[in-house]
């Protein structure tokens, strides 16, 4: 999940001070969920993913899905 939130973040060309502003999460928290450091609450969650317009299932989906196994 970490990698995808980065990402997904990265492709809306935003910095983790731009998806903070937006989300209204602290950018700490942001980079703490990107490095895995913290799980991402279900509040979190939910303004992150309309800050970047994406659903959860983009972020939660495994890295690897649709490939081959």
């Amino acid at each position: 999940m970490a990698n995808r939130l980065r990402e997904l973040r990265k492709a809306k060309k935003m910095t983790q001070t731009i998806l903070a502003e937006k989300s209204k999460v602290a950018r700490s928290v942001i980079a703490r969920f990107e490095t895995g450091r913290t799980e991402m609450s279900t509040k979190n969650l939910t303004r992150i993913t309309a800050a970047l317009g994406c659903s959860v299932d983009d972020i939660l989906k495994e890295e690897d899905d649709g490939k081959a196994g």
